[in-house]
């Protein structure tokens, strides 16, 4: 008799990590089910897929046979479930993965204007910041910040990044206004402290140093691990924040943020937003669509 699914997905993750703690840990088992389900499962086979000692367990020769075959099946299956999610969708309804910062700050204020201009398309969304898969995952297309070197998929480059200083009204209301860079000494600044791809967002010591001032002592700098807490403690009226320009450009043109100075810094050339979609997929009608009204919108 061969095991079920979720015997495979246990002995799949059990192989992987070579630890039932961590199998455990990642399919939101005890350490104790993941051990009866793998000797259940080996029962089953009348095969041990593991040897055991007291501090690590090996595959057997037969176990790794197994984790291979096993691999296969669930991915297999993963992209079999993939894909009749999509056929039962149909081809009226097109699923579109981004970020959550992308989403609020870009997407959501010209959505409005997308269903206007293509009223029989259903646009739903996959908020993640995670990377998916298109042969896996319930998805048509996506929108990821990077190089557009995705393999096997056909990639368009939306706008590049430029991150600059913002303020709200009321802050210049209530205190000077920064008239030069050096002003900025003066006031709470925060950033977003993060790595892309190996690369540093750009922060304060980099804006500071691209407005001409050397030396610039960024231990007092508020980092965050998030835009959205950037901007919320600038709309707050308490901080001046460096952010993505094209992320804010509502805010910027609606008064509820104000830009200090012409001075951005870009990050890394080779870095965008872009639209990303299977390279089948490429002249479907519905991915068509929703190419050349993002791309318009970019533009």
């Amino acid at each position: 008799m061969l095991p079920g699914t979720r015997a495979l997905r246990t002995f799949e993750a059990a192989g992987r990590h070579l630890n039932f703690t961590r199998a455990a840990e990642e399919l939101g088992l005890t350490p104790a089910a993941v051990s009866f389900q793998i000797k259940e499962f080996e029962e089953q086979l009348d095969v041990p897929l593991f040897t055991r000692t007291s501090r690590r367990i090996q595959l057997t020769f037969a176990g790794a046979v197994m984790f291979e075959a096993a691999t296969d099946a669930l991915d297999s299956l993963h992209r079999a479930a993939g894909r009749a999610r999509r056929m039962a969708r149909g081809a009226a309804h097109l699923r579109l993965s981004l970020g959550a910062r992308f989403a609020t700050h870009w997407l959501l204020p010209r959505l409005s204007r997308f269903r206007e201009a293509n009223p029989d398309l259903e646009l739903t969304f996959d908020i993640t910041d995670q990377v998916r898969d298109f042969g896996v995952d319930d998805v048509d297309a996506a929108i990821r910040f990077g190089n557009g070197k995705y393999t096997g998929t056909q990639s368009e480059r939306l706008f590049d990044t430029v991150v600059v200083p913002v303020c709200s009204p009321r802050l210049i209301e209530t205190s000077l206004k920064p008239e030069v860079p050096k002003d900025l000494f003066h006031h709470t600044l925060c950033y977003v402290d993060c790595q892309t791809g190996g690369m540093v967002w750009p922060n304060w010591s980099m804006w500071m140093a691209a407005a001409g001032i050397d030396e610039f002592d960024d231990s007092q700098c508020i980092a965050f691990t998030d835009s959205s807490h950037v901007v919320q403690a600038v709309t707050d009226g308490n901080a001046i924040g460096l952010v993505e320009l094209e992320m804010v450009e509502n805010d910027l043109a609606e008064g509820r943020l104000v830009r200090l100075f012409d001075i951005g810094v870009s990050v890394a050339e080779e870095y965008a937003y872009h639209l990303v979609y299977p390279e089948s997929s490429s002249e479907e009608p519905s991915v068509k669509t929703l190419r050349d009204w993002i791309l318009s919108e970019a533009s």
